[in-house]
């Protein structure tokens, strides 16, 4: 009865180890399940960071593309505007070459009918052309300040593309590192778990 007694507490203790077992075994499937769907949550979370960055750099592409096309047509607009200002001046220099040649001819042709009208024609004469020397450096001087507001628009506007490419910059290296910060700390908790 003994023997029996105690072939059956073996059993008992055999079977009792199975089915320890066999419930580790399960366990750890489970955990093993729940630790891939973690990690598969993890690389989508991922992906989608990455999905995100790279949209933003597209976003941050055109915008930098628009910029740098409104600055080339700001600048064709000054060249045109400059070869506007050459056919005007240019239209104004024959106007008063042809007004002076006339004079000249006025004057030859009546022969200087006095001196005093000579010199009266010559000294109204030099007046105009003193009057048209200023008139000529007024134009240089307007058409100078208007090139140099140009050039510290354009100035201007490279120095904004820098400052907004360089925080386009800091930003996606922010969303970098938190992205590696957010796998370190996965890293760490899955190994919090396995030792637990």
């Amino acid at each position: 009865a003994n023997e029996w007694q105690k072939e059956h507490e073996s059993y008992e203790l055999k079977w009792a180890g199975e089915r320890d077992a066999e419930e580790y075994k399960k366990q750890l499937a489970r955990e093993r399940r729940e630790s891939l769907n973690l990690r598969n949550a993890e690389g989508r979370r991922i992906r989608d960071n990455e999905h995100e960055m790279k949209r933003n750099d597209m976003n941050k592409e055109h915008e930098s593309y628009e910029l740098k096309w409104a600055g080339e047509r700001d600048a064709e607009e000054y060249k045109k505007q400059l070869a506007r200002e050459r056919r005007e001046s240019l239209a104004l220099r024959n106007v008063e070459g042809v007004r002076i040649r006339d004079l000249e001819a006025q004057m030859k042709a009546n022969d200087f009918h006095n001196e005093h009208e000579s010199y009266e024609l010559k000294w109204a004469g030099e007046r105009d052309a003193d009057e048209y020397k200023k008139q000529l450096a007024r134009e240089r001087r307007e058409s100078f300040e208007l090139r140099n507001a140009e050039g510290r628009h354009a100035r201007d506007v490279e120095a904004t593309m820098k400052a907004n490419e360089w925080q386009k910059e800091h930003e996606s290296y922010e969303l970098k590192w938190a992205g590696e910060r957010d796998a370190e700390e996965y890293k760490k908790q899955l190994a919090r778990e396995r030792r637990e």
